[in-house]
């Protein structure tokens, strides 16, 4: 616990040193196309750092390159962080320079035990964490960080801790923004602005409805916080918010975001993901959206005609498949006329015969977190 006290004591007079120092918050946060990181093959964060590869660091590094992407949102473990401090430090500086050198800046975001929030005698614990942490990078002086998240989707019951470790890192690093990635705008709320240089909250609404409210609430709120607003988390494959749908919403609102995540990983990657280790992609669309290009789902779309030479019969039948007329469009099509119950009626049964063979029972291995997972 002396050791813990001293290196904290030593961070926070370091910190005391620049107290005329401006923060170095982003002039123009909407322009953060981010994304999260675990390497491919890994299950969960912990283990990315336990079997860290720079190589396979700089490579997907590359890859965020060639989608445009220009901030990444990584994970810091503490359970791989205490199995080897000097190795984790290690890693971290490569993972950081690895990103500078490709014109990524970098958002660590702290993971704690679980039980630490709950118990306030654990946060000088916590205190120490974020003390070696800038120690390792900002008194190393690297370029590459961009912002310290402190807390990850707090929600209420963590709100207390949260804010604890937002001030921590504001007293521990004075030029670096802080925030808290929020799960909902309510969350964010909770944790308040007072503690934070730039607010943050994660987005996997059902509906572009949904995602345009969550916009306007938390833009609304932001502007009477004075404080500047991203999304850290939007994205997925498995529920009704593809990332072309979410990335052009959050395009149209010009708000930064971060996408969950770049790879298809082994902890998140029957859910979530674009790349695979080897630079394919699961879907274009999510590529073609990264770059600005979003689906047409409006009435001039040109139907696709399989058939039209005869070449249904062959393997090669061109689009033949659930999604090249998306629901969604179907659905936008019936909102523009008047109401047509048997259309919606039709289309919900075309829908389920489509769905229900994907449909996972109850206790199947696939809808919890894959085995081996490091907490």
């Amino acid at each position: 616990m002396k050791f813990i006290f001293t290196l904290v004591l030593g961070l926070i007079m370091f910190g005391s040193t620049t107290q005329g120092a401006q923060r170095n918050v982003p002039v123009d946060i909407s322009k953060i196309r981010g994304f999260n990181y675990e390497s491919a093959p890994t299950i969960g964060h912990n283990e990315m750092w336990l079997q860290y590869n720079p190589a396979e660091t700089e490579r997907d590094m590359d890859y965020a390159r060639r989608l445009n992407l220009n901030q990444v949102r990584v994970f810091l473990g503490y359970t791989a962080y205490t199995r080897d401090k000097a190795a984790f430090r290690k890693n971290l500086i490569h993972f950081v320079r690895a990103c500078h050198q490709r014109g990524i800046g970098v958002m660590p975001t702290l993971m704690y035990p679980d039980e630490w929030s709950d118990n306030q005698a654990n946060w000088p614990l916590a205190d120490a964490y974020a003390a070696d942490l800038v120690e390792t990078i900002v008194n190393g002086k690297e370029p590459g960080l961009a912002f310290w998240d402190a807390d990850n989707e707090p929600g209420m019951a963590r709100s207390a801790f949260a804010r604890h470790m937002a001030g921590v890192f504001r007293k521990l690093d004075k030029i670096t923004p802080v925030t808290v990635g929020c799960t909902t705008v309510a969350d964010m709320e909770a944790v308040g602005s007072d503690v934070v240089d730039v607010l943050s909250f994660h987005d996997y609404s059902s509906t572009r409805h949904q995602i345009e409210e969550n916009i306007k609430s938390a833009k609304r709120y932001a502007a009477t916080q004075g404080k500047p607003i991203m999304n850290t988390e939007i994205g997925c494959i498995a529920r009704a918010n593809p990332y072309d749908v979410a990335l052009e919403e959050y395009s149209k609102s010009g708000m930064g975001w971060y996408i969950w995540e770049l790879m298809i990983t082994g902890q998140w990657g029957t859910a979530h993901g674009v790349l695979y280790a080897d630079g394919t992609v699961r879907d274009p669309a999510i590529v073609a959206a990264l770059l600005g290009f979003f689906r047409n789902r409006g009435p001039e779309v040109v139907p696709a005609a399989p058939d039209r030479e005869g070449f249904v019969t062959y393997a090669e039948a061109a689009q033949l498949i659930a999604m090249h007329d998306p629901p969604t469009r179907q659905v936008d099509l019936l909102r523009q006329g008047p109401p047509n119950l048997p259309a919606l009626r039709a289309l919900v049964r075309q829908f389920t015969t489509i769905l229900e063979p994907y449909q996972l029972p109850v206790g199947d291995p696939q809808r919890s977190r894959p085995p081996g997972w490091i907490r």
